[in-house]
């Protein structure tokens, strides 16, 4: 009689083992006689899937990569706006203010004006007299003791010297314009300053040119670039400057710095005026600023405006010119 043994469970054909294959994160049991009939092809595919999976590690440093692309992105932004607000905003080019100022030129002060070319049935009246009229004009005149002198409603010095009356015209180029106080007369320009570098950063700013006259000299000499490294230049051809130029009419501790920055330019400052000639550029915007502000004083013309102060003082990442100071002439 035969004892019954317990069934094999290796060899029992009923029994079946599940396998999970390694790696397999999500839960899928792969079973062990499916899995032992997989050609090798489906078996390289399958570790190359699980190589693929993504890993903690992938996911982190994915996150940490992320963050830096978008602080740079965002550094990058910032950059660009602080560049763009540093760079110098484009001022739009105002319309020049012409002023057609009356002048005298070299003519002499006095009351009257020239009198206009004779006309041709003038000319007659003109010519040289005979001798016989000469005579009879010089008897006349040594009888004569009766004299008069002309008044005339001016502040200029009567003279009983010579004939002629003078030019009635105020200073300046010689020509025919309004009653009006020409800018080289009526404008002040006014500079504050701690220290050289800053004083010559404004003048480059505005583009103001530093220039030495005279002095047996012929020409006249400039300076540009002040604030770096001063250059100069020289003309000859003084009487081609056209630009308006200020010179200093009362000691200022500025106009050291001007004769300093003269000097590191290799400019000769001895005896000879100093000058600062004003592009038209800045001649415009001083015109406007000018005249807005007699506009706010109810005044709405220039030839309203005797003396108009102007004070350089910081703008933004500049300067600027304002008004501090204007007074008007009487019974204008």
């Amino acid at each position: 009689m035969g004892t019954a043994a317990p069934p094999d469970n290796d060899s029992s054909p009923n029994s079946s083992t599940a396998l999970v294959e390694p790696g397999a994160e999500d839960g899928v049991a792969v079973d062990a006689g499916a899995h032992s009939e997989l050609t090798p092809i489906q078996r390289k595919r399958l570790e190359e899937r699980e190589k693929l999976r993504t890993s903690p590690f992938d996911a982190v440093t994915s996150f940490f990569m992320a963050v830096i692309l978008f602080l740079g992105v965002f550094v990058f932004m910032l950059f660009v706006i602080w560049l763009t607000m540093r760079m110098p905003e484009r001022v739009k080019p105002i319309e020049p203010i012409i002023e057609n100022a009356a002048g005298r030129a070299d003519n002499a002060e006095g009351f009257e004006r020239d009198f206009e070319p004779p006309g041709a049935e003038e000319v007659e009246e003109l010519m040289e007299p005979t001798l016989q009229d000469t005579i009879e004009a010089v008897t006349e005149a040594v009888s004569s003791v009766a004299a008069s002198l002309d008044t005339m409603n001016t502040n200029a010095t009567a003279s009983t010297s010579g004939t002629g009356k003078g030019d009635s015209r105020p200073p300046g180029p010689e020509g025919e314009g309004e009653d009006i106080v020409p800018r080289f007369e009526r404008w002040q320009l006014n500079f504050t300053s701690k220290g050289l570098k800053p004083y010559a950063q404004q003048l480059d700013f505005y583009k103001i040119e530093l220039g030495s006259l005279g002095g047996g000299v012929q020409g006249v000499d400039y300076a540009t670039n002040l604030a770096t490294r001063p250059k100069s230049r020289h003309n000859n051809d003084s009487k081609g400057e056209k630009r308006l130029y200020f010179m200093w009419a009362t000691a200022s501790p500025l106009k050291q710095f001007d004769i300093q920055l003269l000097t590191q330019a290799g400019i000769n400052t001895g005896g000879r005026q100093i000058l600062k000639f004003i592009p038209k550029d800045l001649e415009n915007r001083l015109a406007r600023t000018e005249l807005d502000y007699a506009i706010s004083k109810g005044h709405k013309s220039v030839t309203e405006i005797a003396k108009t102060v102007f004070m350089s003082k910081p703008a933004g990442s500049g300067y600027a010119f304002e008004v501090t100071e204007q007074r008007y002439r009487k019974g204008k």
